[in-house]
């Protein structure tokens, strides 16, 4: 019998400017699904966080312990103060993210001569980086 249960979780991304945020869910088969992305302004940390809430109940807030993260983690905790926050490391999860784009945005033309590792996704990838820190946590 497996020890794995279902848990979903609310990831953020912190940002000075914008917060990345998805709420992801690991299946009692330890499938990871990714139910919901987002990319918000800080000013709307607030609403994007309702909305979040919204796609399913959450066991566990996770936010990554980057730019601006102390002050996002008091929002979070102001927010949401029924809902546990565990802050991660977030090391490496930009270039993760920006090949993570390029799965899901796949490279046309002139990009697919030159390796995703040299280019920028011409959009920010804050809300695949949230969803790398969620599968950090939800693949213990």
């Amino acid at each position: 019998m497996s020890s794995l249960r279902e848990k979903t979780v609310l990831a953020v991304d912190p940002g000075s400017a914008k917060c990345g945020l998805a709420v992801v869910r690991r299946e009692l088969s330890g499938k990871i699904t990714v139910l919901w992305r987002h990319i918000a302004p800080i000013d709307e940390l607030e609403a994007a966080l309702s909305e979040g809430q919204a796609v399913a109940p959450l066991d566990l807030i996770v936010a990554g312990n980057g730019t601006r993260s102390r002050t996002v983690v008091q929002r979070l905790r102001d927010a949401v103060p029924s809902v546990g926050i565990l802050v991660v490391d977030e090391r490496e999860t930009t270039m993760q993210a920006r090949e993570r784009y390029w799965e899901h945005h796949p490279r046309r033309g002139w990009r697919r001569i030159l390796p995703a590792t040299m280019q920028m996704p011409p959009e920010p990838v804050d809300d695949f980086v949230a969803v790398i820190l969620a599968e950090r946590v939800l693949a213990v």
